[in-house]
């Protein structure tokens, strides 16, 4: 489990040397089998996760049905900051979709890892930034466009969720029936044998 840490945290050039082994002493890092429930609606969320191997679905019950609203893969925080950082009752449920290896923190360590290495707080604050961005411009991109755009999207950017995700949940995501998503494929592939 370390090495797939060290691995990360190595990415980023301001952490080397003794700082990288010493940081990755202090942050733990659990095994999770697919299909545990991490966080579910109406519970205060008490732990943020960062994604370094698996897939964590993010989904709400509307009217009885499962609606997805996100997949966090390898390098991607899994945790609504609001209601972390707010300590409000979630109205979302985290589920690993595959066996997960996942970064697992808490407001009291990571106060105290940050003391010890502020270049660690910088860090998550970046991080945190990116990934704010990158969602304001999935959603941007999501709310302008058509059913089969979407699907296109998520081919585009991030095809291994097709092969590592149900199909259903896939439809889920992209805001349709796993009918439509169906016919879409089967329009895609048909467009491609007539070129």
């Amino acid at each position: 489990m370390k090495h797939e840490l060290i691995e990360f945290l190595a990415s980023f050039p301001v952490l080397q040397g003794e700082d990288l082994e010493a940081i990755a002493e202090l942050i733990p890092v659990k095994r999770f089998r697919k299909g545990t429930l991490l966080l579910q609606e109406g519970e205060v969320p008490t732990q943020c996760f960062f994604v370094l191997k698996g897939c964590v679905r993010q989904y709400c019950i509307l009217d009885g049905t499962e609606k997805t609203t996100a997949f966090f893969t390898e390098q991607n925080g899994t945790i609504s900051s609001s209601h972390y950082v707010n300590q409000k009752p979630s109205d979302q449920y985290l589920v690993c979709v595959e066996d997960s290896l996942l970064i697992c923190g808490d407001a009291e360590h990571d106060a105290q890892n940050y003391e010890k290495f502020p270049v660690l707080q910088a860090l998550t604050s970046q991080m945190l930034e990116k990934e704010l961005n990158e969602t304001k411009d999935h959603f941007s991109r999501f709310i302008t466009s058509s059913p089969e755009q979407r699907y296109l999207d998520l081919q585009k950017n991030r095809p291994d969720l097709l092969h590592r995700v149900p199909q259903h949940q896939i439809a889920s995501y992209l805001g349709i029936t796993p009918e439509s998503l169906s016919r879409i494929r089967k329009r895609l592939v048909a467009k491609k044998v007539a070129l």
